[in-house]
């Protein structure tokens, strides 16, 4: 499995919050997956709020 490090942001109180997490994962979707899963439960964020603006290895 590889690493991938994935960017985006989410909304918070105030505005928009920058994120970088690096994820194991066997490739590209499946670490965007994850950190979907991993933000929407921790931050009680749907899909939709999250935007992902890079996947890289």
């Amino acid at each position: 499995m590889s690493t991938y490090t994935v960017r985006g942001s989410f909304p918070a109180r105030d505005g928009a919050q920058q994120f970088e997490k690096e994820v194991e994962a066997p490739n590209e979707d499946v670490a965007t997956e994850r950190v979907y899963s991993d933000f929407g439960s921790q931050n009680n964020l749907k899909r939709t709020q999250i935007s992902i603006d890079e996947v890289a290895a």
